[in-house]
């Protein structure tokens, strides 16, 4: 449920990029939405208000559907400009599917850091030195001496 709100937090947020479960997961969550409203509105009132409840909810997350889609297009290395191929009829909706299934980029493009990478390191502002490097493990003491503990062996034997 996250990946909805996170997306609708950033509505307006063009830039940066947007791993694959964020733009998939938000798709899922505002596809079942869009039924719901539709049910709740038709079995309340009447078929005609349920299509006009689709249409404003529709209306309400679109900058966040154009946000999202544009930042998982940009985690693949492509511009935001290319949700525009959508606009050709049938093959266009079929080779924008395509570019939001494929894989991000493993590393850091030009838009930034890959989402999927965890956050990114963080500095001291002073000496600029790592705050805590985000692979080495935190250091265990013993509670009894306060000594550090010395790491199990990672080759277990055969």
């Amino acid at each position: 449920m996250h990946w909805y709100t996170d997306v609708l937090k950033k509505y307006a947020v063009f830039d940066g990029r947007a791993a694959r479960p964020e733009y998939w997961w938000f798709s899922l969550f505002s596809s079942i939405v869009t039924v719901l409203v539709a049910i709740v509105v038709a079995v309340s009132v009447s078929g005609g208000a349920a299509q006009v409840a689709v249409d404003l909810y529709s209306l309400a997350v679109l900058l966040p559907t154009i946000g999202v889609t544009i930042r998982r297009l940009h985690d693949t290395d492509r511009s935001g400009w290319w949700i525009l191929i959508s606009l050709i009829p049938l093959v266009g909706w079929i080779w924008l599917i395509v570019l939001l299934v494929i894989a991000s980029d493993s590393g850091p493009n030009r838009f930034g850091q890959n989402p999927s990478a965890g956050p990114a390191p963080r500095y001291d502002a002073q000496t600029g030195e790592p705050l805590q490097p985000p692979s080495a493990p935190a250091a265990r003491f013993d509670p009894q001496t306060g000594q550090p503990l010395t790491p199990p062996p990672t080759d277990a034997p055969s």
